[in-house]
């Protein structure tokens, strides 16, 4: 098994300007032998079995990166309903992750995808060690948390691709903050799924000489407004809402709540700022679902572990809307506007 890191990855903001950043997508190698799929992927009338572990479909933010994952496998050669077939079980299942995980193992799949948090592959990893699995990982490291025992000998039967949230919350309080150097309190919106993320964004404001307050989510479903009567009692100036599958659901919620408290606050997708959000600053998820499939496809057709992909790094979006200079508040929400020069 071997790793590969992207080449580059490009910040996009005014018109056609492109500022290189550092890495944030990990794209892991295959195992270590093929996975024997492809006989039986080249057999006659042979249907392949994807098990899809993933958030529930409560928002573009969750359907527009599936939707660009099965039209991938589309392109390559596998479409429903003809020689694949997929298997959708939610990670956020009120039942708990590890219940609906056990349910798509029943299922008998011949390839796993865990899209979205840690307890998406630890589910899966717990249900069945012998089925491969595609992680499309946020908000962790499978290194650090010892899914893989390093960069260039990983070992198992785990491949994906990986979005390294941490430096993304740092960058995500940097841009913040330049946006607004006047001001130095900033609320940081986290729950147990964006901890490490958390402390990452808190020592970057930290650095910057803010004020941060950390306002932890707990129990889902949450109670949104709450968190922001905290911010505005200690007078926050600013917000970022870190990444959670958990917020997602409340996207439209947060957003007015950033308006109803004239908060500019900095999100990890589009999704926020076109429901009325301020600024966005993240992975671009699509494509990193797309890279998954990329790795789908070449298990089904029976890959080496030591073939390199061909496919490496991600870019990263930036959404801002207009603001209105004397409330500092996002005007309109239907569409996406360029930061102004």
């Amino acid at each position: 098994m071997s790793f590969l890191i992207g080449q580059h990855i490009y910040f996009r903001c005014r018109g056609s300007d492109r500022i290189k950043r550092r890495e944030f997508i990990t794209l892991l190698g295959g195992a270590a032998a093929a996975w024997p799929l492809a006989a039986r992927a080249q057999e006659p009338n042979k249907v392949v079995r994807v098990g899809f572990f993933g958030p529930a479909f409560t928002s573009p933010a969750t359907i527009v990166p599936y939707q660009a994952f099965v039209t991938r496998l589309r392109e390559l050669g596998f479409n429903e309903g003809q020689n694949i077939a997929i298997e959708y079980r939610n990670v956020d299942d009120p039942r708990g992750p590890f219940v609906a995980a056990a349910d798509l193992i029943r299922l008998h799949p011949d390839l796993i995808v865990a899209f979205g948090p840690e307890v998406a592959l630890q589910a899966v990893v717990g249900a069945s060690r012998a089925v491969p699995i595609v992680i499309i990982a946020i908000n962790y490291d499978p290194i650090e948390r010892g899914y893989a025992t390093s960069l260039a000998r990983p070992g198992g039967n785990i491949t994906g691709v990986v979005s390294l949230q941490l430096q993304l919350a740092q960058k995500q309080v940097e841009l913040l903050t330049q946006g607004f150097p006047d001001r130095t309190r900033l609320a940081i919106l986290f729950d147990a799924l964006s901890a490490d993320q958390s402390l990452a964004a808190e020592r970057a404001a930290k650095l910057l000489n803010m004020q941060p307050q950390m306002l932890k989510l707990e129990n889902p479903p949450y109670d949104m407004a709450a968190p922001f009567g905290s911010a505005a009692a200690g007078g926050a100036q600013m917000m970022v809402v870190l990444s959670s599958p958990l917020f997602i659901p409340h996207h439209r919620q947060i957003a007015e709540l950033v308006i109803q408290h004239r908060l500019p606050t900095m999100f990890i997708n589009r999704t926020y700022v076109e429901a009325g959000g301020f600024m966005s600053y993240g992975v671009n998820f699509p494509l990193m679902c797309r890279g998954a499939a990329d790795y789908v496809a070449k298990i089904i057709k029976g890959a080496k572990s030591e073939d390199p992909p061909d496919r490496a790094g991600c870019k990263i979006r930036a959404r801002r809307q207009p603001q209105d200079r004397e409330c500092d508040r996002p005007r309109g929400t239907a569409h996406v506007a360029r930061p102004r020069r």
